[in-house]
């Protein structure tokens, strides 16, 4: 029995002017995680091939313990996906969106995809394209959660949704889990969603993984640090990513294992992903 929800092994992408590669990392079931990196970095190519949207060039990914090509049809039957922009028709009615995913899951049920529309506060009778983003977001999951999902994949559902929609989104990610049989892959750029309930993070920078484990682990391994011009030292200076220097001193992140104690004039703070993202971008960006 497969104790992760999906594994992707050493897999590679080559489109010449880009290439994702060597990718690992893998979900336990009953987990989020978040999937994180600049723009063009390679996190949506990871979707697309976990979804055999496109085909890799080398390595090895598993859903369920299924391979995902050579499974293909099964895979989708346990998958759910909610994208930046809806799939379903825009003149369709809620209600007509249930009744047309029949025909693609076997386990579907149209009454939990009604229950479900009405617990989101989806009106059955508006059509796709007369929903709010967050709505659209909503009719997603609902369809997501009408086949049992085991697995959901995420790609950038939260942008243009208030805080207020965001924040109802989360809570429905963590009832969908509590069950400790299913999982989700949740890209996004809004990282402070995902400190709120990702246990897990992979961050992908220029198409190869920078990071993959606990998001608590991320978080404590860096220090934010700050202080004055006159306080950065030679050897302080060897210790820094992503070292910016302004007009009244200078910041950047430091590994906390290096500092026991604060150095003189300094400040060390804790980080938050969004300061890992930008700190580390800017260590990887040619001099």
């Amino acid at each position: 029995m497969y104790d992760t929800i999906l594994d992707v092994d050493a897999v590679s992408k080559d489109y010449g002017k880009f290439a994702l590669g060597d990718v690992s990392f893998s979900i336990p079931k009953g987990y989020i995680m978040g999937l994180i990196g600049p723009n063009g970095a390679g996190k949506t190519t990871i979707i697309h091939l976990i979804l055999n949207l496109l085909r890799r060039d080398s390595g090895n990914i598993t859903v369920l313990g299924m391979d995902n090509i050579a499974d293909d049809t099964a895979i989708k039957q346990q998958v759910g996906v909610a994208f930046d922009s809806v799939p379903y028709v825009e003149d369709w009615k809620v209600r007509d969106v249930g009744k047309a995913m029949t025909i693609f899951y076997d386990h579907w049920s149209q009454s939990k995809f009604l229950e479900l529309a009405e617990e989101f506060g989806l009106d059955s009778g508006k059509k796709v394209k007369e929903l709010s983003r967050g709505m659209q977001t909503k009719l997603m999951l609902a369809c997501a959660f009408a086949h049992d999902a085991k697995l959901l994949i995420l790609d950038e559902p939260t942008s243009g949704m208030d805080p207020v929609a965001r924040n109802e989104l989360l809570d429905m990610l963590r009832a969908y889990i509590a069950d400790g049989e299913k999982s989700v892959l949740f890209s996004t750029h809004i990282t402070t969603d995902l400190e709120r309930v990702a246990d897990y993070i992979t961050y992908i920078r220029n198409g190869q993984v920078y990071f993959t484990g606990p998001t608590d682990d991320l978080l404590e391994e860096w220090r934010l640090i700050k202080g004055g011009r006159e306080d950065l030292t030679p050897q302080l200076e060897t210790k820094i990513t992503g070292l910016r220097l302004h007009s009244t001193g200078f910041d950047g992140i430091v590994k906390a294992e290096d500092f026991t104690a604060v150095p003189d004039g300094c400040i060390l703070d804790k980080v938050s992903l969004e300061d890992i993202m930008l700190y580390t971008a800017k260590e990887a960006k040619p001099s």
